[in-house]
């Protein structure tokens, strides 16, 4: 099988990892791919920030790719997924219609409404008297804060903003109304979150392992939003039954619903959950593998993962065997650049990034070869251990071997759950 696989961060990375095991992968490529992937898959360019779904389709059929995987959510909200099916190749990846469960927050909350979906109330948000009355609301339902204030468009996991602060929450609304966007403000959900991956083909529902990732920069979960810190998979806390309750009251409804409206949602359906006091809720929904939570889940997955995800893009799930998965727990330590988030320094070089499990994300080459920096994150440097404290330990050990100037990363990752504090409401 020929596989391309479409982004060029740590997610594309640890996707091309596993598909590089599968040997039913006789070829890869990875479109623009980054320093890392280019040691395991063809390079191509390709503008994935802001794409144009045919040249993504053009390159499948000039390349002769059996398989297309497209990462990032950009893509996909643009229709690169459908204008690959139109060009008949399998493409893993949801339509522009069914990922609108990510483009759009104010659908999904509708799509969820339909389906019976357990989530956060919410208030549309289209100008600052509705932003004012709207936290009124959620201060009447809850008792104040904190309130939580969402971009309703794509912020590449950074468009949320949880504050006990009124004043925050307004200027944080009011700039997304001001540079044209739409705001949903909602309840806050208390209680831990939890990511769980399911592959789909609109029909059938394969859940994977759950996992939990790390948004805050710092440690103690302080400092702006990220897109994501670190992560740890599995989830030795979580209370039994946990997947089998999320299949039932969320994933499968929600696919379900979808090809009810005649939008169904093949590929890659994220749940982003928070167990809370009364129960299992819905924080989000992505259309597409979460990073940095791929690079715990894939590392642990024994089953082939190409003919998984061809059997999502082709309608064949249901046939495909019983998922397996490998004994231990994995965990991924980000290591970024400085000045990430908002304005992280490029170009400085990187060395260690050819270290066992080190995962390149915002890296390319410089014109003698060598890996410099790129992009905000940086690395993800993962490694997998007979239980959550020894991978811990790994992971930061090969942080250690990293070398790049003013980066930083958590020290806590995972932490929480090694030492047992993890406690549902």
């Amino acid at each position: 099988m020929r596989v391309l696989v479409i982004g060029s961060g740590a997610r594309e990375h640890a996707l091309c990892v596993a598909l590089t095991s599968d040997p039913a992968v006789e070829a890869l490529a990875c479109a623009p791919g980054n320093a890392g992937t280019r040691q395991l898959a063809e390079p191509f360019a390709l503008d994935v920030r802001d794409p144009d779904p045919d040249a993504v389709a053009a390159l499948a059929r000039t390349w002769q790719a059996d398989l297309v995987v497209v990462g990032p959510e950009v893509p996909l909200v643009a229709g690169a997924a459908d204008a690959v099916r139109d060009a008949g190749i399998a493409c893993f990846g949801p339509s522009a219609q069914a990922a609108q469960l990510e483009g759009s927050k104010s659908f999904a909350k509708h799509v969820m409404t339909a389906a019976g979906v357990p989530t956060a109330q919410a208030w549309p948000v289209g100008g600052p008297a509705e932003l004012e009355t709207a936290l009124d609301e959620v201060a009447a339902l809850t008792g104040g804060a904190p309130y939580v204030v969402k971009d309703d468009g794509l912020a590449a996991g950074k468009g949320v903003l949880v504050t006990s602060d009124r004043a925050a929450a307004v200027a944080h609304g009011q700039a997304v109304l001001d540079a044209g966007g739409a705001v949903l403000v909602e309840e806050y959900l208390d209680g831990p979150e939890v990511s769980l991956f399911a592959v789909t083909d609109g029909t059938t529902v394969r859940p994977l392992v759950p996992a939990q990732d790390f948004k805050r920069r710092d440690d103690g979960d302080g400092g702006p939003n990220t897109g994501g810190m670190g992560a740890y998979a599995p989830l030795p806390w979580a209370p039994a039954g946990l997947v089998d309750e999320v299949l039932a009251t969320v994933l499968q409804p929600t696919v379900d619903e979808m090809a009810r409206r005649g939008e169904p949602f093949s590929g890659l359906l994220y749940a982003g959950l928070a167990l809370t006091s009364r129960g299992v809720r819905v924080v989000e929904f992505n259309a597409r593998f979460g990073d940095p939570e791929t690079q715990v889940v894939l590392p642990l997955l024994a089953t082939p993962l190409a003919g998984l995800l061809y059997a999502s893009a082709t309608g064949t799930l249901a046939a495909h065997p019983p998922l397996e998965w490998r004994a231990g727990s994995a965990v991924t330590v980000v290591v970024a650049a400085a000045g990430y988030p908002e304005a992280p320094r490029t170009g400085d070089p990187v060395t260690g990034a050819d270290g066992e499990g080190v995962l390149h994300a915002g890296t390319a080459l410089a014109d003698d070869g060598s890996v410099v920096s790129a992009g905000g994150r940086v690395l993800a440097v993962t490694a997998v251990g007979d239980d959550l404290a020894a991978a811990r330990q790994a992971a930061y050990e090969r942080v250690a071997g990293v070398r790049l100037a003013g980066a930083h990363w958590r020290t806590d990752i995972a932490l929480g759950a090694v030492e047992g504090r993890i406690a549902l409401p």
